[in-house]
């Protein structure tokens, strides 16, 4: 037989208070504790182009597109949220790169290098994508032309660095000759070189590219043309 369960009234009045006064003590403890805080996580190094050739089972399309969105989640954590300037831009310009070598005809990875992280108020980290830009143009310039060309207007008007600009209006005009290719994005360089006061680079480019026989449209050459005798109206004075 089971011993009969004593009242409340039998237990002694200090250990009910005993009980009272340590449940009160947890409480006032809990209550003092700061939140948990989640705590972020390293972006970690890209895996090796051998390892996502066998992740991707024949398809390194979707394994591509998969890859961005694992990339473009780690700024936004369960709990946390990373500004884009406490991360390594190193290993972000390696996930970018594996990425683009898994489908190298997408140019999401260019966008996002320099229209999305290349946005960062951090100079050094802006630079080292547009830099990857850059380098990643140089692979097929008539398809990649336009995040060079967005690298060069970000060059020119927040990192106010007009030789930097310049080096990649020059490299579209030299390089991306593709029919597809529309005039504006090779004029660029021109609007750059008016910026540094280089007037005269700035002539004899108009005037390389209007006797190019690369720019057809009767418009654009008009433009053109109107630019230069500005430039040396300018000049004569």
């Amino acid at each position: 037989m089971s011993a009969a369960l004593k009242p409340l009234s039998a237990v002694p009045r200090a250990v009910l208070a005993a009980l009272a006064l340590a449940l009160l003590l947890q409480v006032l403890w809990q209550a003092g504790r700061p939140p948990p805080r989640a705590r972020p996580h390293d972006l970690p190094p890209a895996p090796s182009p051998a390892a996502l050739r066998l992740m991707a089972l024949g398809d390194p399309v979707a394994l591509s597109k998969a890859t961005m969105l694992y990339l473009q989640a780690h700024d936004d954590q369960a709990g946390v949220s990373i500004a884009w300037r406490d991360m390594d831009y190193q290993r972000v310009a390696a996930w970018l790169q594996r990425t683009l070598e898994l489908d190298p005809r997408s140019q999401y990875p260019l966008l996002a290098a320099s229209e999305v992280y290349g946005a960062v108020g951090d100079p050094a980290r802006a630079r080292l994508m547009l830099d990857f830009v850059y380098a990643r143009f140089g692979e097929d310039p008539n398809r990649r032309w336009p995040w060079l060309a967005h690298a060069a207007l970000v060059a020119r008007h927040r990192l106010h660095d007009l030789p930097l600009a310049r080096r990649y209006a020059e490299a579209i005009r030299l390089r991306a000759t593709g029919p597809q290719v529309p005039p504006w994005a090779r004029e660029l360089e021109v609007f750059i070189l008016e910026d540094m006061n280089e007037l005269d680079a700035a002539r004899r480019l108009i005037g390389g590219l209007l006797s190019s026989g690369l720019i057809t449209d009767p418009r654009e050459l008009q433009f053109l043309a109107d630019r230069l005798d500005r430039l040396n109206a300018g000049s004569a004075r």
